[in-house]
C-alpha cells in the first residue's frame, strides 16, 4: 500500500462521517448551538471543508473548489471568499446557515474530489517535500496532509456529539 492510499482513506473515512453526520437534520438541526458560544454542525462541517479545500489547493497548486464551484455564492456568506473559519467568532459561527444539508455535503464531496485526485498523484518521496519553512522545523508536505487529516477528523467528530445532543432534545 502507498502512503497516497493510506491518506486517501483517511479522507475518505472523513467524509463518511460527513456525510452520516448531516444525513436527515432540518436546517435548524444543523444550525443549532448547545449555547451561545458553541459551534453548530453547519459551521463545524462548513469548516473542515473550507480547510481541506484551501489546504489542498494550496499544496496542488489549483484554484479551491469553494470559488472554482461556485461553492461560494451558493452558501451566500457574509466571508470574505478566503474565510476559512479559523478566528471566527460567536456571530460569524450563527451566520452559517444552510438550507439542506445537501449543500454542506455537495461542497465536501467537491472538495474531496479534488483532494484525492491530487493525492492520487502522490509518491512516498514527494511527501518528504518541505512546503512551509516559516515553522520550526519546516513542514513537509506529508505533515501538512496528516495535519489536515487530523483537523478534519477532529471537527467532524465534534459535529457527530453536536448531532446526538441534537437528535436526544427532540
Amino acid at each position: 500500500m502507498r502512503s497516497a492510499d493510506l491518506l486517501n482513506d483517511a479522507f475518505g473515512r472523513v467524509r463518511e462521517e460527513v456525510h452520516s453526520v448531516v444525513d436527515g437534520l432540518s436546517p435548524d438541526q444543523l444550525s443549532h448551538r448547545i449555547d451561545s458560544r458553541a459551534n453548530s454542525i453547519a459551521w463545524l462541517v462548513w469548516h473542515l471543508t473550507r480547510i481541506l479545500d484551501d489546504h489542498l489547493a494550496d499544496v496542488a497548486g489549483t484554484e479551491q473548489a469553494w470559488t472554482a464551484g461556485g461553492w461560494a455564492e451558493r452558501f451566500g456568506l457574509p466571508f470574505s471568499p478566503a474565510a476559512t473559519g479559523y478566528g471566527h467568532g460567536s456571530e460569524d459561527v450563527a451566520a452559517v446557515r444552510v438550507d439542506s444539508g445537501d449543500l454542506l455535503t455537495g461542497y465536501h464531496d467537491a472538495a474531496h474530489d479534488l483532494a484525492v485526485s491530487y493525492v492520487d498523484r502522490l509518491t512516498d518521496p514527494d511527501l518528504d517535500h518541505i512546503i512551509d519553512e516559516r515553522w520550526d522545523p519546516p513542514v513537509s508536505l506529508g505533515v501538512r496532509l496528516v495535519s489536515v487529516v487530523n483537523d478534519t477528523a477532529q471537527h467532524v467528530g465534534q459535529a457527530a456529539f453536536i448531532r446526538g445532543v441534537v437528535l436526544r432534545s427532540t
